[in-house]
C-alpha cells in the first residue's frame, strides 16, 4: 500500500496541481495587493472615497437609525444589504480586470521569450529525404542530356 501511494505521489500530475496550487495561492497574494494597495485608492480618490457597503433596507424589524450595517445584522432585523453586494460585485470585477491585464502581460513576456529562442535556434536544414530526392532528380536530369 506504501508504495502504491509513492507512485500516485511521485506522478506528475499530481506534483503539477501542488505545484499550481502554490503558485495560485502565491499570485492571489499578489492580485490582492494589487487591487488593495493600487487600484482602490486611486479610485477611492476619484469616487471620493464612496463606499456602499454600509447600504441597506430594513424588511421586517427596528434598526436603530443611522446605523451600521453589523448593527443592523445584530439587531436580529430582518435586512437586504444591497450595499454590502453592489461592493462585492464592484471588487469581483476589479480583481478580475486586474487578473486579465496580468495575464496579458505573463503572456506577452512568454511570447516574447518563445520568439527569442526561435530566433536563437538554426534553422533546421532539409531531411535526408529530400536530399535523397534532390541527388536523384540531378542524376536523372544529367542523364536525360546524354
Amino acid at each position: 500500500m506504501f508504495r502504491e501511494f509513492k507512485t500516485f505521489i511521485a506522478r506528475g500530475n499530481v506534483i503539477d496541481l501542488a505545484v499550481g496550487i502554490i503558485i495560485g495561492a502565491a499570485f492571489t497574494g499578489i492580485v490582492n495587493s494589487l487591487v488593495a494597495d493600487l487600484i482602490n485608492p486611486v479610485l477611492g480618490l476619484l469616487t471620493g472615497g464612496i463606499d456602499f457597503t454600509d447600504r441597506y433596507l430594513v424588511l421586517s424589524g427596528t434598526v436603530p437609525d443611522g446605523s451600521s450595517l453589523a448593527v443592523a445584522r445584530q439587531s436580529g432585523a430582518a435586512i437586504f444589504a444591497y450595499g454590502s453586494f453592489l461592493m462585492a460585485m464592484l471588487n469581483f470585477l476589479i480583481i478580475a480586470w486586474a487578473v486579465f491585464l496580468l495575464v496579458k502581460v505573463i503572456n506577452r513576456v512568454q511570447s516574447a521569450a518563445f520568439h527569442k529562442q526561435e530566433a536563437e535556434e538554426p534553422a533546421a536544414g532539409p531531411s535526408q529525404e529530400e536530399l535523397l530526392a534532390q541527388i536523384r532528380d540531378l542524376l536523372a536530369d544529367r542523364a536525360a542530356r546524354i
